[in-house]
């Protein structure tokens, strides 16, 4: 009896390693293949959304005057980049006045006078100008340049 379990494993075939590898290099061929699609198809669309070239600079003609916090103001002055797509036509600058005014209406002075609290404020200003100067998919705005910043 014991003779003939012996006899059975032995004559078992030896499972083989190799269905194994194949089904492994299948998968790894098929998640390689998914990922170079996926590495290229999202290197494409960040060549389409490259950051716009510098166009025509369009000055305000007058200077805003903002109330703050604590009866403070600040008078300001400022013009905008605008995107080379955008030609030789100067924006409308209403929007952008509106903006202003409401981003800096009710900051303190202590807000605006360090390097750090405006640049914040300027990248703030700059995320809602380029937000609200873009017409059908399509930048007209990449910045703002400040001419005249007075607080009192």
């Amino acid at each position: 009896m014991a003779d003939e379990k012996d006899t059975t494993a032995e004559a078992a075939p030896k499972k083989s390693n190799k269905m194994l590898m194949i089904v492994i290099a299948l998968a790894l061929v098929v998640l390689g293949g998914g990922g170079a699609g996926a590495f290229f198809m999202l290197k494409g669309d960040s060549a389409e959304a490259k950051a716009p070239e510098k166009g025509i600079v369009t000055a305000a003609e007058n200077t805003i005057t903002v109330n703050l916090a604590d009866g403070h103001y600040l008078k300001l002055g400022f013009a905008l980049l605008q995107t080379k797509d955008t030609g030789a036509e100067a924006v409308d600058l209403n929007e952008a006045y509106e903006i202003l005014i409401d981003e800096y209406t009710g900051k303190t002075v202590a807000e605006l006078s360090t390097d750090e609290g405006r640049t914040k404020i300027k990248e703030e200003v700059v995320a809602k100008l380029t937000k609200a100067y873009t017409v059908d998919k399509k930048q007209e705005v990449m910045d703002v340049y400040y001419t005249s910043f007075v607080t009192q």
